[in-house]
């Protein structure tokens, strides 16, 4: 991955505490990989952990030390407090970073480190209580003097009690998780019935997720933003802030898209979060790298969300325009020294904007997908270009944890030059062997209301309310898609025309005339070889196109008319697949006759499953309320699937009886396997 720029003042050793020798990484994946990295920039031995489901993974084969905690649940491996502890003594670690997830806000396990004589680096036990429950942390922020969202800051006992609530704070509300986090144990409710379900859904998966089922209400605010702020104290009373990141770009409260600074927030309001921020760290001792999330309307009014004590998965936006190594000062604040910064020596450079790869399909509603990455080649790292990844062409991703590839990041010296990156990074990301969510990320960035930054929370929901299919997104410039089609087949046949053995006087020749049949229609084209590429004629205009493609190659980097393009390429017996911008679109280039033919075939009809009930990923059946011979009504809950700690409930998608049920609670399902069959 690209390096951070480095910020003058952190070549400042002007601590007593003595660096660590060894660190154990008591995480996987990306994170673990990212940690790995600055602890040898910096000369510290590393020690991986990892579960037998990971003893091939990218962390374990990159740290100089690796433990097995044991079998692939986490509950059995990345979350066992004394297996950690094991491998601490074990491997002589000194210090754990915890990354994020699993045991990174346990203030149990930072007290257990501590009464073993390791270094949690992180905050202390105390503050990652406070924070880590919402409810606390609501009271302890009013306290402060931060700004708070109304509504009810004590568990609530029942969907009754939470009925009395909504109505009395007024609809619409949001329930939620007291020790939840990423989305999981929370729900919008509008009405009675909405308010009584969200809780019961809420209080299931906080059980499930964090074993704490206890839930809280808060006012739902319309359009909101999603901005917080990065904070760093340190062991001498030093607290300062790194400015704001913009994180409104969600997905059922998933993070998607994020960027510092806030395209939204004026000098004003950044100043007035920042101290606000850095009032509640001190407030609660807080020490290391922390942040403070803030709920931000469409008047610039901002609210207490909560404080993450750890590193965030959106980390790398703000070391990109800060010049900080934010795991380095981590470090160092472990090991005693003093921040070597104050608030005024912090500088914001330019803009930068993250995209979270995850392996997952948008066009069946997002649902995880796991497998082997048969083809993995990210875009190229450069000053402008950074990723962040945890795996590697020929890996798996693992059903048992969470579905990230990697993180594409970069920078510009303005918000158009980072997008403008972005865009041109998702192009070249290429990922075979398991869905993934590029080329839902591709078209995100190329929305018009992205681009101008009027963004909120609720800014995906409604710009994609039926999910997203990339052979669905028309593709904005499809001369562009006609021209490369056109090309590449005209290469492939001139190689086909160039095979030995023909007979003199009958060989091969290529017509300079085709067509191309794109979304059902028929394009005529012209097509002419000049020197490195072709001259293809559309429409009367002529558009040269030169590259130095070869066979084979699963990218295709050329110029259009002197404008540069990346576009990945897939050929599948007659079509050719490109993805660009976030479109696939499929391309046939025939000659005239064949055209004139195809036009004449019929078209197969997709098979009928709307007899059954399938399940729409891998995951564990853990209800069913459904019996053979039963009337169902559309809308009517009949199952629930758990998927990644999250319930997945389906719905009868219209009237009718139930003939027979195909699988049991407790099964583990596959994709599309049948879960019960109408009459």
């Amino acid at each position: 991955m690209a390096e951070a720029r480095q910020h003058p003042a952190l070549t400042v050793l002007n601590g007593k505490g003595k660096m660590f020798n060894k660190i154990l990484i008591a995480n996987r994946g990306e994170i673990a990989c990212r940690v790995i990295k600055t602890c040898r920039q910096m000369g510290i031995r590393t020690v991986a952990v990892y579960s037998e489901a990971d003893r091939d993974a990218l962390h374990t084969l990159q740290a100089d030390d690796a433990v097995c905690l044991g079998p692939a649940p986490s509950v059995q491996s990345y979350l066992a407090i004394e297996k950690v502890l094991e491998a601490c003594r074990e491997s002589g670690a000194e210090a754990v970073h915890p990354g994020y997830g699993f045991l990174s806000e346990n203030a149990v396990f930072a007290e257990r480190l501590s009464e073993a004589g390791i270094t949690f680096i992180g905050p202390s036990p105390h503050a990652i209580r406070s924070m880590g429950d919402k409810i606390t942390s609501k009271k302890l922020a009013e306290a402060a003097g931060v700004n708070t969202i109304p509504g009810y800051a004590d568990v609530i006992e029942s969907p009754e009690r939470a009925v009395e609530i909504a109505r009395e704070i007024g609809y619409p509300v949001m329930l939620k998780a007291s020790a939840g986090g990423g989305g999981k144990g929370m729900r919008i409710a509008r009405n009675d019935d909405e308010c009584r379900d969200g809780f019961q859904r809420a209080t299931n998966e906080a059980r499930s997720a964090f074993g704490d089922e206890r839930v809280f209400l808060e006012k739902l605010i319309e359009e909101p933003r999603h901005i917080e702020i990065q904070v760093l104290a340190d062991q001498h009373g030093n607290v300062i802030h790194l400015g704001e990141r913009e994180c409104s770009l969600q997905r059922r409260h998933q993070k998607v898209i994020e960027e510092a600074p806030s395209p939204f927030l004026d000098t004003a309001t950044r100043a007035a979060m920042g101290e606000q921020a850095v009032a509640l760290a001190r407030a609660v001792d807080y020490e290391s790298a922390g942040t403070v999330e803030f709920i931000v309307d469409s008047d610039r009014n901002f609210y207490f969300l909560e404080m993450n004590t750890r590193l965030q998965v959106e980390h790398p936006v703000t070391e990109f325009v800060t010049g900080l190594d934010l795991v380095e000062l981590m470090i160092r604040i472990a090991a005693g020294e003093a921040l070597p910064l104050s608030q005024p020596d912090v500088r914001l450079d330019g803009w930068a904007i993250e995209a979270r790869v995850y392996a997952e399909d948008p066009a069946r509603g997002f649902l995880p997908s796991v497998g082997r990455l048969v083809r993995y080649l990210p875009p190229p790292i450069s000053d402008a270009v950074r990723v962040d990844t945890g795996v590697y062409e020929g890996g798996e991703v693992s059903m048992h944890y969470d579905p990230m590839i990697a993180k594409v990041i970069t920078h510009g010296s303005t918000r158009d030059d980072a997008i403008a990156q972005m865009r041109e990074a998702l192009n070249e990301f290429y990922v075979r062997g398991v869905s993934h969510n590029i080329s839902f990320l591709a078209a995100v960035v190329e929305q018009a209301r992205f681009q101008e930054g009027r963004l909120s929370t609720n800014m995906i929901a409604e710009e994609f309310p039926n999910g997203f299919d990339p052979s669905d997104k028309v593709h904005g410039d499809p001369v562009q898609l006609i021209v490369v089609a056109t090309s590449i087949h005209r290469r492939y046949m001139d190689r086909a025309a160039g095979i030995s053995g023909q007979l003199p006087g009958y060989e091969r020749k290529v017509s300079d005339h085709w067509v191309v049949v794109i979304n059902g229609t028929h394009v005529p084209v012209e097509v002419r070889s000049i020197a490195g590429g072709h001259e293809v004629i559309h429409e009367g205009r002529a558009h040269k196109i030169v590259s130095d493609w070869q066979f084979g190659q699963p990218l295709f980097v050329c110029t259009i008319d002197g404008r540069q393009y990346c576009l990945q390429i897939e050929r599948r017996n007659m079509t050719y697949r490109l993805f660009h911008w976030g479109s696939q679109v499929d391309l046939m280039v025939l000659t005239p006759r064949a055209a004139e033919l195809l036009a004449c075939m019929p078209v197969k009809e997709p098979p009928d499953v709307s007899r059954y009930l399938l399940s729409p990923m891998p995951g564990l059946l853990t209800q069913l309320d459904a019996e053979e011979g039963r009337e169902v009504r559309s809308g009517q809950d009949l199952a629930v699937v758990e998927a990644m700690k999250m319930e997945n409930v389906l719905r009868a998608e219209r009237d009718g009886k139930i003939a027979k049920i195909l699988a049991a609670v407790g099964e583990t399902l596959s994709v599309n396997q049948p879960i019960l069959e109408y009459e």
